[in-house]
């Protein structure tokens, strides 16, 4: 089988990105946090973050048809993916790992016209992402005046994401990576206090203890799931955004 894949996962260093474009132009690129539905192979504890899961669970899969994996591993990601990343080093992937710690000079003069725009969120979202290799231009789309806030990294399930207006604005992570800045920690702590504001990470997150604080904090809602969203929970979320 012919190894057409540039899979990675977070957001590698933009440099190695442009290189591995200019190497292989045709290739297809794969996000390998993402939920694909591929086989579990349970090669990590059940009470373990589950985009790490899909890590394995998608390198594994697609292990013949990829080419290499761009892999962050510094504060711009996690301690497990430095982990993931040296395990398929050992079983024969070619893995480029990278740091991409740079701070933003001034977090209050950012362009984030996807962030702030008056798309639905799940579409911010997926735009945010897809943009790490995609590298299009969104000044074009209008600001919209937030309502609500939300915090946090991309869902393992997005349709959490259909409760939320549109005129919900992105905080944290995801807000980070769409700045170009994704290990600016100071960047990722930044919410707008005056927006009632969801504090979102996946169970079993170091990010948990971060989104805690913060909502505490600026008052806001945490939440954290595993896998698919509860009843439960869509309801603390609906609630939450009726009585805010």
């Amino acid at each position: 089988m012919q190894k057409d894949i540039i899979a990675f996962w977070g957001y590698p260093r933009k440099e190695l990105i442009n290189e591995y474009k200019t190497i292989y132009p045709n290739a297809t690129w794969i996000d390998l946090d993402i939920d694909y539905n591929y086989p579990n192979l349970k090669l990590v504890p059940d009470n373990y973050c589950t985009i790490i899961k899909n890590i394995y669970n998608n390198a594994y899969y697609l292990k013949d048809r990829i080419i290499a994996i761009l892999a962050p591993i510094g504060k711009d990601k996690c301690d497990s993916a430095f982990f993931v990343s040296e395990i398929l080093k050992q079983d024969g992937f070619k893995v480029v790992q990278s740091i991409f710690e740079d701070k933003c000079p001034n977090i209050n003069d950012l362009n984030l016209p996807i962030s702030q725009s008056n798309l639905p969120l799940k579409e911010k979202i997926n735009l945010i992402t897809k943009n790490i290799y995609e590298q299009k231009d969104y000044s074009y789309l209008e600001k919209a005046k937030p309502q609500f806030g939300f915090w946090g990294v991309p869902p393992n399930d997005l349709s959490i994401l259909d409760i939320f207006p549109n005129n919900t604005e992105l905080f944290g992570w995801t807000r980070a990576v769409e700045a170009g800045y994704p290990g600016d920690f100071e960047l990722e702590m930044y919410v707008d206090e005056n927006l009632p504001t969801i504090f979102f990470t996946q169970a079993f997150c170091s990010k948990t203890q971060i989104a805690r604080h913060l909502a505490n904090k600026y008052n806001g809602l945490f939440i954290d799931i595993d896998t698919i969203p509860t009843n439960s929970i869509k309801a603390k979320i609906e609630a939450f955004l009726r009585l805010r």
